[in-house]
């Protein structure tokens, strides 16, 4: 998986990502947005268009974010089942207002709609409007 960062009107760190979204990399895109939240960064927008596949470990490092966006201290990943559980926990939060998705692929929205992600984080198909919603 590969990672590029971009800032955009100033206050939206762009992570885009291509590739799989999966066990081999998961923590790769968690450590990322990690640095660039201790960087400064307060509102993320992760740019899907080129992802082409994320697992259950890939949800893991999406709810990673949101909580460290949150100013809340990571589950830690060696956890397994227990970091899982605890997205379950984080939905009743409501919707992410720091952590906004665009243009994931048909194959991952279905994975963000199984497993109640979509209801969870804001999806966009308009980079402008995405910008615009932080």
């Amino acid at each position: 998986m590969q990672i590029t960062v971009s800032q955009e009107q100033g206050n939206v760190t762009v992570l885009q990502i291509a590739g799989q979204l999966d066990g081999q990399s998961y923590q790769d895109l968690i450590m990322k947005a990690q640095e660039e939240i201790s960087g400064g960064a307060k509102n993320i927008l992760l740019d899907m268009s080129e992802l082409t596949y994320i697992s259950s470990a890939g949800l893991v490092s999406l709810h990673t974010i949101s909580m460290l966006l949150r100013g809340e201290k990571a589950p830690d990943p060696e956890q397994g089942w227990s970091a899982l559980k605890s997205m379950d926990r984080s939905r009743d939060g409501g919707l992410q207002k720091n952590l906004k998705l665009l243009n994931p692929a048909p194959q991952v929205v279905s994975v963000l709609d199984m497993v109640g992600f979509s209801e969870f984080f804001e999806i966009f198909t308009d980079k402008q409007k995405a910008l615009a919603s932080f």
